[in-house]
């Protein structure tokens, strides 16, 4: 895993635009930025969402690289399934653990155990 690219949890979308520096500094510094699909569903219905922060979202989105969910990627479908089933992951948990490993990123969140429960680069902020 490159220590420069960075699959962002939901939480540090929403931490970015509160000004959390340490998730700033990473993705300041990132070679390569990405949300799985998962992410944008979950920011784009969080209930505290003003529309400030969705036209924020929006182009945030579009500088960055948004993984779908694709039935023909075989690796993201597998790694999904192997890390719900090992770590008992709550299904979009383990389909954003699965992007990021697909992607060989680490994962920023503020999910403590999201680290304990999987082996691959996870920074909490």
């Amino acid at each position: 895993m490159s220590g420069d690219r960075f699959l962002l949890d939901t939480n540090a979308v929403i931490a970015l635009p509160r000004g959390n520096t340490p998730v700033e500094s990473l993705v300041s510094s990132a070679s390569w930025l990405g949300v799985s699909v998962i992410t944008v569903l979950e920011y784009r219905v969080f209930k505290n969402l003003s529309d400030d922060d969705a036209r924020l979202f929006k182009c945030f989105i579009e500088r960055i690289e948004v993984i779908n969910l694709d039935a023909t990627d075989s690796s993201l479908v597998e790694k999904t399934v192997e890390l719900r089933r090992q770590f008992q992951l709550k299904l979009p948990d383990a389909i954003i653990a699965a992007t990021a490993y697909c992607r060989n990123a680490a994962i920023i969140t503020s999910d403590k155990t999201f680290k304990r429960k999987i082996g691959q680069p996870v920074i909490v902020f």
